[in-house]
């Protein structure tokens, strides 16, 4: 009877004992978390275990190789490290990392039954600065095609040409390159010579970048045919004084030469080219004549032109700085039609005064008649009297 009791309290313990252990087995489970990273960052891959017992823990890339075996190193990739292992937390980095990186790394937990998770990695890939591509030499009178790249970026980058902080609308294509995206942004514009040297940004946005862009600015180099003008000297010149002529020029690219010629003739001897800056000294009346400054590049020829009379003891009559004497020439005979008309109305007003006076007089000897006439008629005096007093 001992030997039965003893037996059962046993079997009893050796049930519950069973029981515990198959419980504790079942209740064993591995836990893995997602991780996003910038590329090139570090990222963390861990894995919470559940009542580990010191099973084979194995962790293993997209590709299914194990990097780690119960702690110990698989493969030989030095960027991955084991930083913790406990009977909680199994965790592992990954320096360095690229887009090529990215898929499930899997937590594997070997007991009688094999339990794992998969903790994926995702890899944001933000834009570098921006390229911008030109597809010809912008010229004057003519459009510029400018298109701006952004080579890799995951997801795709937001591509805004901005100008005098507005956005000038472009068309925006997409490129898949397996794991990154390409994108561009193309515009055309008109341009002249005063769009040269104006600045135009391309801004590129990503939501790894937060509020921040990455600008690429770009500065228009517009061409353009040149144009000359001869500064004329200021004042009287006459004979024996210095000439010096400046020509101004502009132009893109600028000319590297400035030709001085005399129409009809030659320069004078003395005279003197230094760029575009033309002395003539001593001046005479042989140097009279009309001079040309002329510039050229590849979009063109521009000349300007400066009249030189010489008098003695003269003055210097340039066409560039002459007195209009057209406006002379009218005023002298707004003056004089002033004058005439002034005489005019004063004659006329004389006129018209002189001769209510001599209606005036002429009444009155008319008036002293009739009254002598009266007195001389001796009967009729009265009544003639009458008849004028009347």
């Amino acid at each position: 009877m001992a030997f039965i009791a003893i037996w059962n309290y046993l079997s009893s313990y050796f049930v519950v004992f069973a029981l515990f252990s198959l419980r504790t087995v079942q209740c064993q489970a591995v836990e893995a978390e997602n991780v996003t990273v910038l590329e090139g960052g570090t990222a963390q891959i861990s894995c919470r275990l559940q009542n580990y017992d010191g099973s084979i823990v194995v962790i293993q890339n997209p590709r299914r190789q194990t990097l780690f075996f119960n702690g110990t190193r698989a493969l030989r990739d030095d960027r991955f490290q084991m930083v913790l292992f406990t009977p909680l937390l199994v965790r592992i980095t990954l320096s360095n990392v690229s887009v090529w990186d990215e898929g499930g790394y899997f937590c594997q937990l070997y007991t009688d039954d094999t339990h794992h998770q998969v903790a994926t990695l995702s890899v944001i890939v933000p834009p570098e600065v921006p390229l911008v591509e030109v597809k010809a030499q912008p010229v004057e009178g003519a459009e510029v095609e400018l298109t701006c790249v952004s080579a890799r970026s995951k997801p795709a980058a937001v591509l805004r040409w901005i100008r005098d902080r507005l956005e000038i609308p472009g068309v925006v294509s997409q490129q898949d390159n397996g794991k990154t995206v390409s994108v561009s942004n193309t515009i055309r514009i008109p341009v002249d010579r005063r769009d040269d040297g104006t600045v135009l940004s391309c801004e590129a946005s990503h939501p790894a970048l937060g509020v921040q862009r990455r600008i690429r600015h770009y500065r228009l180099d517009v061409h353009f045919p040149p144009t000359v003008h001869i500064e004329p000297p200021p004042g009287i010149l006459t004979e024996g004084d210095s000439l010096t002529l400046t020509c101004s020029i502009t132009g893109n690219p600028l000319p590297r030469s400035v030709q001085w010629s005399r129409v009809n003739s030659t320069l004078p001897e003395r005279a003197e080219i230094g760029g575009s800056t033309l002395i003539v000294s001593r001046l005479s009346r042989s140097d009279n004549g009309t001079y040309l400054c002329q510039a050229h590049n590849l979009y063109g020829r521009a000349a300007d032109h400066y009249t030189l009379l010489v008098y003695d003891p003269g003055a210097v009559v340039e066409t560039h700085s002459a007195v209009p004497f057209a406006v002379i020439g009218g005023v002298l005979a707004l003056l004089v039609f002033a004058v005439i008309c002034v005489l005019i109305v004063t004659t006329w007003c004389s006129l018209r005064q002189k001769g209510s006076y001599l209606t005036h007089e002429a009444s009155g000897l008319d008036e002293h008649g009739e009254v002598q006439e009266a007195f001389l008629n001796d009967g009729d005096v009265r009544e003639g009297n009458k008849e004028y007093l009347l």
